[in-house]
């Protein structure tokens, strides 16, 4: 493919090599194939039922910082076990219907950043994202930023 372009009476013309519409024929079936292993696995993602919410843990960076020295697998782990703070994506049906338990409505909705127990919950990976679910009544509060919060 050849163009041919004019700025301020200097023209000049450019080609596209076949080579680099490979490379970008091979990187669109790149992006199609990671959408859908993408959809795949969020669709795997379980969904919540009775009074059960689905939180999102975030992702243990694999440094320290900036000095950049590298994590252990087991301080890793540790990090995602310890988790306090999580994203909720879902709840189930029965979710803080209780009037009895809940007379002022539910504590969060999907979408809050909420502070947990370190162990409360069912803990479980679906690809590289880990998840807990937990009960409603397990949420302790919401938390406007959730980098903000740490461990003590």
């Amino acid at each position: 493919m050849t163009e041919t372009v004019t700025v301020s009476g200097v023209g000049a013309t450019a080609s596209v090599s076949p080579a680099m519409t490979a490379l970008e024929r091979k990187r669109n079936e790149r992006i199609e194939v990671e959408a859908v292993e993408e959809a795949e696995l969020e669709a795997s993602i379980p969904k919540p039922v009775g009074y059960r919410v689905l939180i999102a843990l975030p992702n243990v960076e694999d440094t320290f910082g900036e000095s950049g020295l590298i994590k252990a697998e087991s301080t890793r782990r540790e990090e995602y076990i310890l988790s306090t703070v999580g994203s909720v994506l879902d709840m189930g049906e029965q979710a803080y219907s209780d009037k009895e338990r809940f007379p002022t409505g539910p504590w969060c909705k999907v979408g809050d950043h909420v502070m947990f127990r370190a162990n409360t919950g069912t803990r479980f990976k679906v690809g590289n994202q880990e998840f807990r679910l937990m009960n409603d009544d397990s949420i302790e509060a919401v938390v406007d930023d959730p980098r903000a919060v740490s461990r003590a």
